[in-house]
């Protein structure tokens, strides 16, 4: 073995225990503080899920995108289709706007048929929640 590499060695073993009981020292601590804001928070979100059902019924999907945008599909579907009830629902990165509770597909694809008219990238969907 040369001197270089003799050198390469020592200081990768240098670097592994460095490395190693550097880790050991700045370790997560368990004594963490939570601000009570937070917890506050998480009970809230989990009170909004419990109530949020979604069944094995078929939807019509008819927006999938930013939350601003959903806002404004879901109010001007409500102002154009009065008689159809709709929500929006947040799917990680997205929020989509779900129409109708519908038992069977047939139903579904019944309302499609109007409602694709006035968006065309409508789409029957059935939730797995």
């Amino acid at each position: 073995m040369n001197l270089f590499q003799h050198k390469t060695l020592s200081l990768y073993f240098f670097l592994i225990l460095f490395f190693s009981q550097n880790n050991l020292l700045y370790s997560q601590k368990s004594d963490v503080k939570q601000d009570p804001k937070f917890e506050q928070l998480l009970k809230e979100k989990r009170k909004v899920n419990s109530g949020i059902v979604t069944n094995t019924r078929y939807k019509i999907q008819i927006f999938n995108g930013n939350n601003e945008l959903s806002k404004k599909a879901l109010i001007d579907f409500k102002n154009e289709f009065k008689d159809y009830d709709a929500t929006i629902i947040f799917s990680t990165p997205n929020y989509k706007v779900w129409v109708g509770n519908y038992k069977t597909r047939i139903e579904a694809e019944k309302n499609l048929k109007i409602i694709i008219k006035k968006y065309p990238n409508a789409l029957i969907i059935k939730p797995s929640k």
